[in-house]
C-alpha cells in the first residue's frame, strides 16, 4: 500500500510517521517553502504557528493523559517534543526552531517517507489519500471540499461556547427545565437572573478584553452564531432576547419567570459538562472566567473548555465521516488534525496518529473508548449532538463505575490510571515503542 499525505503540520506528520513505521510508503505533499500562509515563517515542517505550548502534563488533566497515552504509542511529535522541550512550570512547551527542525531531520531521513514541495488546491486522485490541512486550509482546497461534503457540513470559522463541568454548578441557585416543559426537565440547567445582575453581567461583556482577529484573518461572523459581544454591543436587550430569553422558564425558588437566564446543554452522554448555549465569544479566557463567574450557580465553575471565535476550517465529522472516518462522499480520502475537528496541537497529533494506526491495520484498531485517544476519535463520530471543534476533555471518556469520587483531582487520576491499564493491550496490538525508551 501507498498512501499520500497532504500537509506538513503536525497531524500531517504524526500520520506520514506513524504509516512509515508500519511499512507503507508515503508521499507528503507540503506547500513550504515555495508558498506560506500568512500565519506561517519557517521553512521546515510541524511549525507552531500560535502558542509555543502543549498545554498542561500532569495527568489530571485530560491533555496530560493524552500526551501520555501518545509517548506510549511511539508518537513522532511527543518524541521530537521532548528533544526540544523548555522550562514551564506544569506545561509542556517547545523551543519552536528546535522543534520544526527535528520533526523535519526525521521525516527527511525516513527512507519510506518521500516529500514533495508544492500546492494542493484539489481532492487528488491517489487512495489511500489523507486531508491533514490545517485551519488555514486554502481557498481553493476548501472550496473543493464544501463541493464533496457539502456547503452546509464545512465552517469557515470556530465559534465555540464555554464548557463547564457538572460538578462545579451550583444547584442551589441553578434549576433543570426545559422550554414549556419540553424535551424533559434534565435537557437544560438554567441560571436565572434579575434585572439588577443581568445589567451587571452586559456591562461586564461590553468592558472585558477581547481578541483581535490577526491580519490574515477577515472575520465573517454568521448571524445564527454571533459573539455575544457583537450581540450586547447591538443593544442592551439584545441577550434577552436572544440566547438569555427567560420564555417557558419557572424558577422553582420563586415560582416566577426569571428577568433572564443562562441555559446550560449537556455536553457529553454522561452529562459530566455542560455548554453555555449561544455563548461563543472572543473575550480574553481570563475576562471569560471573571465575567461568566458572575452568572447564578456558576461562582465557582470550572471550565473544561473556554469560548473563541478564529478561522479554523473544518468538516461537520459526524455527519461527513463514514464509520472508517474516511469522508462519506469520498471513500479513501481521510482527514486528519483540526481539519477533522479537532482542537490543539496534541489533538491534531493524536487524530493524525489514530488514522495512520486505522488505515494500516484496519478499523478494529481504534483505541479503547476508556482511553484519552479513543474518547477523541468517537467525539469525531458523535452525531446525538450539535458538532463543534473541541480539545480532549474528560467528558469524552466515560465515568468511573460505581461510587462516585467526590474530590475531583483524585476522580481524574483514576480515569488517567484505567486508560493506562486499558490502553496497554491496544499499544501490544500495534506494535508500537515508548517514545521515552527513544529519547533516553
Amino acid at each position: 500500500m501507498e498512501v499520500m499525505v497532504v500537509g506538513g503540520g503536525l497531524a500531517g506528520c504524526e500520520c506520514a510517521w506513524q504509516l512509515a513505521e508500519r511499512g507503507v510508503e508515503v508521499t507528503l505533499v507540503e506547500q513550504k517553502p515555495a508558498r506560506k500562509t500568512p500565519a506561517q515563517s519557517l521553512d521546515g515542517l510541524a511549525e507552531l504557528v500560535c502558542s509555543n505550548s502543549f498545554r498542561g502534563a500532569d495527568l489530571s488533566n485530560a491533555v496530560g493523559l493524552l500526551k501520555e497515552e501518545l509517548r506510549r504509542a511511539g508518537s513522532l511529535i511527543m518524541s521530537a517534543g521532548e528533544v526540544a522541550r523548555v522550562p514551564a512550570g506544569g506545561a509542556f512547551a517547545v523551543d519552536r526552531e528546535v522543534f520544526s527542525a527535528e520533526v523535519t531531520r526525521r521525516i527527511d531521513a525516513h527512507p519510506r517517507i518521500t516529500r514533495e514541495h508544492r500546492e494542493v488546491t484539489a481532492i487528488e486522485d491517489a487512495r489511500p489519500l489523507v486531508l491533514a490541512t490545517g485551519p488555514l486550509t486554502s481557498d481553493a482546497l476548501a472550496a473543493e471540499l464544501a463541493r464533496t461534503v457539502g456547503a452546509e457540513h464545512l465552517a469557515y470559522y470556530d465559534a465555540i461556547a464555554p464548557v463547564v463541568t457538572a460538578d462545579s454548578i451550583d444547584f442551589d441557585k441553578a434549576f433543570k427545565q426545559s422550554r414549556y416543559d419540553k424535551g424533559g426537565d434534565a435537557a437544560y440547567v438554567n441560571c436565572p437572573m434579575s434585572r439588577e445582575e443581568y445589567d451587571a453581567f452586559i456591562a461586564a461583556i461590553l468592558e472585558a478584553e477581547k481578541v483581535e482577529p490577526k491580519g490574515f484573518e477577515e472575520v465573517k461572523y454568521f448571524e445564527g452564531c454571533l459573539p455575544i459581544e457583537v450581540m450586547a454591543e447591538r443593544g442592551p436587550l439584545t441577550l434577552a432576547h436572544g440566547p438569555m430569553k427567560p420564555v417557558g422558564l419557572t424558577d422553582p425558588r420563586t415560582g416566577a419567570r426569571p428577568y433572564a437566564v443562562v441555559q446550560l446543554r449537556q455536553e457529553d452522554k454522561h452529562a459530566t459538562a455542560w455548554n453555555l448555549v449561544g455563548f461563543q465569544t472572543r473575550m480574553k479566557w481570563p475576562d471569560q472566567k471573571r465575567v461568566f463567574r458572575m452568572i447564578p450557580g456558576l461562582e465557582d465553575a470550572e471550565f473544561a473548555r473556554l469560548g473563541s471565535v478564529h478561522r479554523n476550517t473544518y468538516v461537520d465529522s459526524p455527519r461527513a465521516l463514514a464509520d472508517d472516518f474516511s469522508l462519506a462522499a469520498a471513500p479513501g480520502v481521510y482527514l486528519a488534525g483540526q481539519v477533522s475537528g479537532v482542537e490543539g496541537y496534541v489533538e491534531s497529533a493524536a487524530s493524525g496518529l489514530v488514522i495512520a494506526v486505522l488505515l494500516s491495520l484496519g478499523l478494529d484498531a481504534l483505541p479503547p473508548e476508556t482511553t484519552a485517544l479513543g474518547g477523541l476519535m468517537r467525539h469525531l463520530r458523535d452525531r446525538d449532538k450539535v458538532f463543534a471543534p473541541s480539545n480532549v476533555m474528560w467528558s469524552m471518556v466515560p465515568p468511573l463505575p460505581g461510587r462516585k469520587i467526590r474530590k475531583r483531582r483524585m476522580r481524574r487520576e483514576k480515569l488517567a490510571e484505567r486508560a493506562l491499564e486499558d490502553l496497554a493491550p491496544w499499544l501490544e496490538a500495534i506494535g508500537a515503542a515508548d517514545v521515552r525508551a527513544e529519547v533516553a
